[in-house]
């Protein structure tokens, strides 16, 4: 097959949490012809009619636009999470990064471009009912991930303004969640202050509750889906992803068989910060704040416009991923590898 056949589709952040789920589900798709998988690491990883280049954002002279020429669509999925006590580091990589292959996709005429945005990028919103696409989005400004999520937004509010012919497509998904995500993302957010094998329901009698902690969850296959139809559709514009039911503490409490009991908000922030500050936690107390205020999502134009309906519940994304943390389950890519922490 070639891409007089098929479509050709370009992935950047290839080889992490949604870069593989999205490139494994488009090599089985009988409508692309070909992946052009991007990652600062080529993985030993070899998916169907995928091809691999080594790339990293942060820098200027990564050829982007020769990349792209001839694609039928770009998935931008490259992120930088860590580290959360260099904000500038992170900046370079997401957002000049970013805006780097906004102008490479300007450049080249690839008449799609679906952009991994996320539900950190709404401004603060409400807990007990939810919002759609037309919520502002102005994250949270105190923490790096949220402000840099916002910002392209805004960068393209102005892309689409310059570039009518380009259709744009905006993921906002809820929290991302995967079995062989679980290293990956201990590293990222708890790094050896939550070991794996420790996370089982006999060792925890009483889960905090704390105002505010009530999130969505979304398993990262189900994220690939929306991606994948998003390439084929016309769509444009903004989509909330999230899966049933809300998460919170008397949903863990009864996952883990544990008493939900209340903890102030300035208890368990101190606590974030301290460990923080010291390097013990690769989380910062700017990202827990942000995670209290934000909204709940609709996903009824997922639903009615792309045809996108998750098939993972949140208590089943939930189950697959602790138990890729006592696993220390991973994959064959360097963001994804897996490690076991005792």
């Amino acid at each position: 097959m070639n891409s007089r056949t098929g479509k050709r589709i370009v992935v950047t952040g290839a080889t992490g949490n949604v870069g593989t789920s999205v490139v494994r589900l488009l090599s089985e798709d009988p409508e692309v012809a070909s992946v052009l998988g991007l990652a600062r690491r080529i993985p030993e990883w070899s998916p169907p009619k995928t091809d691999w280049s080594a790339v990293d954002l942060a820098f200027a002279e990564s050829d982007l636009v020769e990349r792209f020429t001839g694609a039928n669509a770009v998935v931008h999925l490259a992120w930088a999470f860590q580290p959360t006590h260099d904000p500038a580091t992170t900046w370079r990589t997401n957002v000049l990064g970013s805006m780097r292959v906004f102008e490479a996709v300007a450049a080249a005429g690839v008449p799609a471009l679906v952009h991994g945005s996320s539900v950190g990028a709404y401004s603060p919103g409400p807990k007990d009912q939810t919002v759609d696409e037309s919520w502002p989005t102005h994250g949270w400004p105190d923490a790096a991930y949220c402000r840099e999520k916002a910002y392209l937004e805004r960068a393209l509010d102005t892309f689409e303004r310059d570039h009518p012919e380009t259709r744009v497509v905006r993921m906002r998904p809820a929290f991302l969640f995967q079995r062989e995500s679980a290293s990956e993302q201990r590293r990222i957010f708890g790094g050896r202050f939550l070991p794996g094998p420790s996370v089982r329901p006999e060792l925890l009698p009483f889960l905090p509750d704390i105002a505010g902690l009530r999130v969505q969850a979304l398993h990262t296959d189900d994220a690939a889906h929306a991606y994948r139809l998003a390439v084929h559709s016309d769509a444009r514009g903004a989509f909330n992803l999230a899966a049933e039911p809300t998460v919170d503490a008397e949903l863990l409490g009864r996952m883990f068989g544990a008493r939900p009991v209340r903890l102030p908000r300035t208890a368990a922030r101190s606590a974030i910060a301290a460990a923080w500050g010291l390097h013990l936690l690769p989380a910062s107390p700017h990202l827990f704040d942000a995670v209290l205020r934000l909204p709940l999502m609709d996903c009824a134009r997922a639903r009615t416009e792309l045809g996108w309906r998750p098939e993972h519940t949140a208590p089943e994304v939930l189950e697959h991923f602790l138990q890729g943390l006592q696993q220390g389950a991973g994959a064959r890519t360097e963001p994804m590898q897996g490690h076991k922490v005792g």
